[in-house]
């Protein structure tokens, strides 16, 4: 890789030994994917929930917390996605002591960096939001797929050492999504009928992202009628990544950049009502006993929330199922403020801040709760899920709600 006089400089140590590993790292990940040279980006997204980290992660972030503080301070704006506890309801789940310590030293390690702890996958709704063409260093799949495709910034999946390594040196290899060439359309779907809610435009993502099964295809899908509203195109390409890996999408019309084709267009694949109904099918249960419902996976929005709070209102869940609802700190706050998080509390419901539920150690609470079948309208959620032992049902949200009002899926 071409580098700067200052590239170099970090290489040598001279900038401190944080940015020493950073670029170094940064090489290392540029030389796999045959990057000339690196790119400037204006800001971060670091994945580092505890579950993820262990110990030994959390001991190499407070290694390099360590440095002097001028040596380890981010360079460009960094921020977090979910972390695995929210402290003021860790224990209601299950969690243990242990967990929340050590990401009480996840927290202090990442502070000490400068990092912003924003505990959120949806800061594009509710941070700071990349224009068309910014480059970034995002570690979430969900957050990643979102502004390449409709914002129209420039990022691909970055781990989370990738991402840190990104807020420390303020660039990333130039590769894939930074490149304009990488950016074209390879797929091409047509849509007989657009979504009717967001269950749905997930399992749309998963059709889609099942067809593609590769990083490096990008689809566009056509014949929609009317532009989707922002939650829509959340859980669409949530599940895209999640179900595909596809990291960029093209709807004509709707998303930020043409479907422009690396050679002649190929026949468009249709998808129709049918299809979707399928794919929601595959996770029918219906009759089965229902340990717990999660609203999360992306995190929820404040239109989100207030559809929870409006579907619960006046209910109450049933004593043998736990409803969660996961979004991030600052929805927290305005739904508080609203009195939003008090209507769905009324219900018995948890209403938690800056975690996400896979990311929260889901297998151990569990165990710990004896649950395994769990409803959601996040076809992200599902698919994550079974790596974890649970049986998952996927519904729209007032299926969900009528079902943990139940006690069982309906």
């Amino acid at each position: 890789m071409r580098l700067t006089d200052e590239e170099k400089a970090m290489r040598a140590g001279e900038l401190g030994e944080p940015r020493r590993w950073a670029i170094t790292h940064q090489v290392a990940v540029g030389e796999f994917f045959d990057a000339a040279d690196f790119v400037a980006v204006s800001q971060a997204h670091v994945m580092a929930d505890t579950e993820s980290l262990g110990e030994a992660g959390v001991c190499f972030l407070e290694g390099l917390a360590g440095a002097p503080e001028p040596e380890r301070r981010v360079r460009v704006p960094a921020i977090t996605d979910p972390r695995g506890i929210d402290f003021a309801v860790y224990r209601r789940l299950g969690q243990s002591v242990a967990m929340a310590a050590l990401e009480r030293r996840a927290i202090a390690a990442l502070t000490a960096f400068g990092v912003l702890m924003t505990d959120t996958c949806i800061n594009y709704q509710t941070v700071m939001a990349p224009l068309r063409g910014e480059h970034v260093a995002y570690g979430d799949t969900g957050a990643v797929i979102y502004v390449n495709s409709v914002l129209g910034a420039r990022s691909n999946f970055e781990g989370g050492p990738s991402a840190l390594a990104a807020a420390l040196t303020g660039r990333t290899p130039r590769y894939a999504y930074h490149l304009a060439g990488c950016r074209r359309a390879t797929r091409r779907f047509r849509l007989a009928a657009a979504p009717r809610d967001l269950s749905e435009w997930g399992a749309l993502g998963g059709i889609v992202g099942q067809a593609c099964g590769s990083y490096w295809k990008v689809p566009a899908i056509e014949g929609l009628a009317e532009i989707p509203g922002s939650d829509a195109l959340k859980h669409f390409g949530a599940a895209l990544a999640s179900f595909g890996s596809v990291a960029l999408f093209h709807m004509p019309g709707i998303t930020a950049e043409e479907a422009v084709f690396a050679g002649v267009p190929p026949e468009p694949v249709p998808i129709g009502p049918a299809d979707i109904a399928a794919f929601l099918g595959r996770y029918a249960a219906p009759g089965d006993k229902l340990d717990v419902v999660v609203f999360a996976a992306p995190q929820l929005s404040l239109y989100e929330i207030a559809a929870v709070a409006g579907a619960l209102d006046g209910r109450q869940i049933h004593p043998d199922t736990t409803v969660i609802v996961a979004t991030s700190p600052e929805i927290k706050h305005a739904a508080d403020r609203m009195g939003l998080t008090v209507r769905i509390e009324a219900s018995g419901a948890v209403v938690a801040q800056g975690i996400c539920f896979y990311q929260s150690y889901a297998r151990e609470i569990a165990e710990a709760n004896g649950w395994t079948r769990l409803m959601t309208n996040s076809a992200k959620l599902v698919n994550i899920l079974g790596g974890y032992g649970y049986r998952s049902s996927l519904a729209r949200l007032e299926r969900c709600v009528d079902s943990a009002v139940a006690g069982k899926v309906l």
